[in-house]
């Protein structure tokens, strides 16, 4: 007889199945979206300046991608919204808020990167008729090769600042965070340790998430655009 206290014997050979991926606790969940597309760039018309950054406001069709994300996060369970000091993402994200009933905070931090003498519409100029100094930002992954540009070593280390600021305030909760091109590849950059720009390029109104761990920054997913018509 065996005793109440031992333990069964194991019949069969112990299966191990694959896990679907959990947040682990105190971690924090970001799901990132691009701002809408922004006005197009006239070279008569110089976009406004906040900070020193260029502050076009959404496009009609920025304004659509924004009611469409808002669609597409009605649903999900958000705890917080974030948007820049820049009015694009602010525009971005009201209609999730006001469908959510939430006043959406700012991060600073995590505004665009400083383009320098390129601000208020330029860089988009010169970017399309592949300047020399545009390529050479390209080759070199570097936005400081811009006249006045900023550094990349400062520039990572706002965006770090800004998402670690937001994971402190939010701890096992989702957040949803509206803010750049730029800064979104600047965040799966630290994520991965890839190349500064492999993952600049984001399209208006996608969205990536990323998980702030303490051990490290997870991607659960980049681009998604399943929701834009």
């Amino acid at each position: 007889m065996t005793s109440p206290n031992t333990p069964p014997v194991e019949t069969g050979p112990t299966e191990y199945r694959q896990a679907r991926f959990d947040v682990p606790p105190h971690a924090t969940e970001l799901v990132i979206v691009r701002h809408g597309e922004s006005a197009p760039a006239r070279m008569d018309r110089p976009f406004p300046l906040v900070g020193g950054h260029g502050d076009p406001e959404l496009a009609p069709e920025g304004q659509i991608q924004a009611s469409q994300v808002a669609h597409r996060l009605a649903t999900t369970r958000i705890d917080a919204i974030y948007v820049t000091t820049l009015r694009r993402t602010a525009q971005t994200a009201a209609p999730l808020a006001a469908r959510l009933g939430m006043a959406p905070a700012v991060s600073a931090d995590l505004r665009e990167v400083y383009l320098g003498e390129w601000e208020g519409g330029l860089f988009r100029q010169r970017v399309a008729h592949g300047h020399p100094i545009a390529l050479r930002m390209r080759a070199e992954q570097r936005w400081d090769v811009i006249p006045g540009g900023e550094s990349a070593e400062n520039f990572a280390a706002r965006v770090r600042r800004g998402v670690m600021a937001i994971a402190a305030c939010h701890v096992d909760q989702r957040v949803a965070l509206f803010t750049h091109g730029g800064v979104i590849g600047q965040i799966l950059a630290e994520a991965t340790g890839c190349r500064p720009f492999a993952f600049v390029g984001a399209d208006n109104g996608s969205v990536s998430t990323v998980v702030v761990t303490e051990a490290g920054w997870l991607v659960r997913g980049y681009n998604d655009i399943s929701h834009l018509v």
